[in-house]
């Protein structure tokens, strides 16, 4: 899964020679080939690789706080939220929903590097949950739905119905 988002992350980001991946371990943990040094190891190495390399540092946060911002979603993607058990993906989305209370993005009211990898990592979730759970996590579905409607960065995934129409009965009005 790792290599196709870092393929259209590649395409987002308006990259126009793809770069050669592979994968090792039993984890299938992404290598970049490099033609000019050493390959590169990980998701979160080489997104923020490719994000320098497309001269787009402001995907990994304009101030010293959201860098930091950044970097800990960056990583809770690849420790949290990679490889969870399904016990725990309700805690993760409980978690999420009270984080995004307040905020557009992950790192605030700014697009960024985070928002791509956190939602092609929870994108398998939220393709499991009923209506009501998603109903239930409002403010993780909001900010799925808007980064998922957000220029280049769907590429590979299904768009997701992520919440319905409410009807309101006659005495709302």
């Amino acid at each position: 899964m790792a290599l196709r988002e870092l393929s259209s992350l590649e395409k987002s980001l308006g990259l126009k020679k793809p770069n050669k991946y592979s994968t090792q371990g039993d984890k299938k943990v992404p290598v970049l080939q490099s033609n000019n040094g050493p390959s590169l190891t990980g998701l979160v190495t080489i997104a923020t690789h490719l994000v320098r390399e497309a001269n787009r540092p402001e995907l990994l946060g304009s101030t010293a706080e959201q860098r930091a911002v950044v970097q800990q979603w960056l990583e809770y993607r690849v420790t949290k939220l990679d490889n969870c058990p399904k016990e725990e993906i309700k805690t993760i989305l409980q978690d999420l929903n009270q984080y995004l209370e307040d905020k557009v993005y992950m790192a605030g009211d700014t697009f960024t590097l985070a928002d791509t990898l956190m939602y092609y990592g929870i994108h398998r979730i939220m393709v499991d949950l009923a209506v009501q759970e998603k109903e239930k996590h409002a403010n993780v579905s909001r900010w799925f739905d808007h980064v998922q409607h957000y220029p280049g960065v769907r590429h590979h995934l299904p768009l997701l119905v992520v919440l319905r129409n409410r009807l309101y009965t006659s005495g709302h009005h």
